[in-house]
């Protein structure tokens, strides 16, 4: 099964991550990821730019506002990913565990469904299955 552990941070947590050493960040990182490329559960993985740097769609209107960051009155910012291909969720939260993060800092994990848990009789899903399939996905 596939998780994907989601890095959030608080507005402190990131103003904190400032005053680190990149190259140290960097290298704690580059270790994890290689743990998990040797035990060949990992996927993919991603930074995210600054939140500064982001937009925000919101659908509360139609049609939809995009608004530019930084965002007011953000209690926690999407920071980065892990996608895992795990036999259980309680594998996938001990790679989690072992993160190099700090203080302020949560990883969330959520379980990434198999495109076999949606209908086939639907035609977008046909559609999405026959891409994965030619994309080399499934």
């Amino acid at each position: 099964m596939k998780y994907m552990l989601i890095m959030r941070s608080s507005d402190q947590a990131e103003a904190d991550f400032a005053n680190i050493d990149f190259e140290e960040v960097v290298e704690s990182m580059g270790r994890y990821n290689a743990e998990m490329i040797d035990a060949g559960v990992l996927i993919a993985a991603e930074g995210l730019d600054d939140a500064a740097n982001g937009v925000v769609v919101d659908f509360t209107a139609t049609p939809p506002v995009a608004t530019d960051g930084p965002y007011g009155e953000t209690k926690e910012l999407f920071g980065g990913y892990w996608i895992v291909d795990v036999a259980t969720q309680p594998e996938a939260v001990e790679w989690a565990q072992r993160a190099p993060l700090g203080p302020g800092m949560k990883i969330e994990v959520r379980r990434v469904p198999s495109i076999d848990e949606f209908p086939f009789q639907n035609e977008w899903t046909a559609k999405e299955r026959a891409w994965r399939e030619s994309a080399g996905q499934l």
